[in-house]
């Protein structure tokens, strides 16, 4: 099953990173390709949301399951959606120097073998992308730092 796993020191807190990475609602203002989210139900261990991802004249679906557990771990579940599965999961540390330690990783498998090993070979570029989204918006909302993150990876 293709997927990516990586480890990046961010100059932000912990707490400030879980809050960016759970607040799902916002995700179509900031994260590429995503059109539009809808949370179904929210607590404070658990929401259920929609995300409607779109390239070119694609449009899907996703339904997951994201299961919060306040501030050191997202995991998001697939539920429902074109793929046969796709989980990521969010882990944040605070560090004693300052800043925090984010490990993402995701894995994913497509219902068609050939649409799957065509989106592998783009999926790494895409990730970055991704990663790098949720990067420019915690320094849009928390203010940047001298110490920019960097790939622990």
């Amino acid at each position: 099953m293709p997927g990516v796993n990586e480890v990046r020191i961010m100059p932000w807190s912990a707490a400030q990173m879980y809050e960016l990475v759970a607040d799902v609602g916002r995700y179509s203002e900031f994260l590429p390709w995503v059109i539009a989210t809808r949370v179904r139900s929210d607590s404070e261990g658990e929401m259920i949301a929609d995300m409607l991802v779109g390239f070119s004249a694609i449009r899907e679906k996703f339904t997951s399951r994201v299961v919060k557990q306040r501030p050191g771990r997202i995991e998001v579940i697939y539920v429902d959606g074109p793929m046969r599965d796709l989980d990521n999961v969010w882990n944040f540390r605070d560090r004693d120097e300052g800043g925090c330690e984010v490990e993402f990783s995701v894995r994913f498998t497509f219902r068609n073998a050939l649409f799957e090993k065509l989106a592998g070979q783009y999926f790494d570029r895409a990730f970055r992308k991704m990663v790098n989204a949720f990067e420019e918006r915690a320094a849009a909302l928390y203010g940047s730092s001298s110490s920019s993150a960097i790939s622990a990876a």
